[in-house]
């Protein structure tokens, strides 16, 4: 049997508690040896940070795990070091072979999730829901909705509830 080829899986990752919940599933469920996994992230459009306007329009380069662990790349791109995200990274490259890195967009992130699929190329797109109610989802738009209506890969949304999601 032919071996197949590796994959490429992005996570939408704002290290809210559903997008970790997205990230654990996408281990659980989705990620093979050696696939590639990339976490999307997406800065609010006002963010001042170092490197946004270098890559304000094309998002940041791809940042190797190793150098997302650095306090140094935390400060650059206004992300908070999440020892949780980082732990099943290394977990995830040490038992698969998997070669985890992170994008940093700035912009809406519905636009910006649906141009990263195209940009690298994702075979499949993990995004957690975060289960807004009826006014809430008119009035703020579901990010996941939009994504899955327009983004031009498979995405599996990821509904966290109350009993599996740890504040």
């Amino acid at each position: 049997m032919a071996k197949a080829s590796s994959r490429t899986v992005g996570i939408a990752m704002d290290f809210s508690p559903t997008s970790k919940l997205a990230l654990k599933w996408a281990v659980d469920n989705l990620v093979d040896k050696h696939d590639r996994i990339i976490l999307i992230n997406v800065q609010p459009p006002q963010a001042d940070h170092t490197r946004k306007d270098l890559f304000q329009d094309t998002g940041s380069p791809l940042v190797p795990l190793e150098e997302f662990r650095e306090m140094n790349f935390t400060k650059q791109y206004g992300i908070a070091r999440d020892p949780e995200v980082i732990d099943i990274l290394d977990t995830l490259s040490r038992t698969k072979g998997v070669k985890a890195m992170l994008k940093v967009y700035w912009g809406d992130p519905r636009e910006k999730l649906c141009s990263a699929v195209e940009d690298l190329h994702l075979n499949s797109l993990v995004i957690g829901s975060r289960g807004l109610g009826p006014i809430k989802r008119v009035l703020m738009g579901s990010v996941s909705k939009y994504v899955v209506t327009n983004a031009s890969c498979p995405v599996t949304v990821v509904k966290g509830n109350q009993s599996s999601i740890k504040a």
